[in-house]
């Protein structure tokens, strides 16, 4: 396999695993089918048997031990840091308040405590979204307001040939 085949399949692998935090699909106890019940529980259709993805696992260690780090929560769950980190960047934990650890905001360095961008920061980034996609559309629409088509006033588009 060349290099370049093996990052791709890398790639692909990367793409395929986000956001994917080791759901249980098939019961350990009796190989039933494991039924989302909400918050990273799931629960086997035939047994009963409770079973946890990353995330469930990481939130019930967290609440038993609040201000844990990602090291400790990761070592007591199995659950990998980088999972950690980016369910913190999803904002699907938060970091403890008393807390010594903490992220920053990927635009302006401030500490946060959950996510990509404080607060500030992520109202001037979605302003930004939202000014490009009304300049998109101006731009768009520029063929059916009042202005005058330029060049060839009044010809035909098409000829017929005989």
């Amino acid at each position: 396999m060349s290099s370049r085949e093996e990052k791709t399949a890398n790639l692909k692998k990367g793409l395929m695993d986000f956001g994917n935090y080791n759901i249980p699909t098939i019961c350990a106890e009796c190989g039933g089918i494991m039924i989302f019940k909400g918050v990273g529980e799931y629960k086997c259709e035939d047994c009963g048997h409770l079973d946890y993805d990353d995330y469930g696992r990481a939130r019930n260690y967290i609440e038993k031990h609040p201000g844990a780090t990602t090291a400790q929560v990761s070592e007591a769950t199995g659950v990998t840091q980088k999972s950690i980190r980016d369910m913190l960047k999803e904002e699907r934990l938060e970091i403890a308040p008393n807390s010594n650890a903490f992220l920053t905001c990927e635009i302006c360095g401030r500490q946060i405590r959950s996510g990509r961008y404080c607060s500030k920061c992520e109202n001037a980034y979605h302003r930004d979204i939202e000014e490009r996609a009304r300049a998109a559309r101006n731009i768009n629409l520029s063929g059916f307001g009042t202005e005058r088509p330029i060049g060839e006033e009044g010809s035909k588009r098409f000829t017929r040939e005989r």
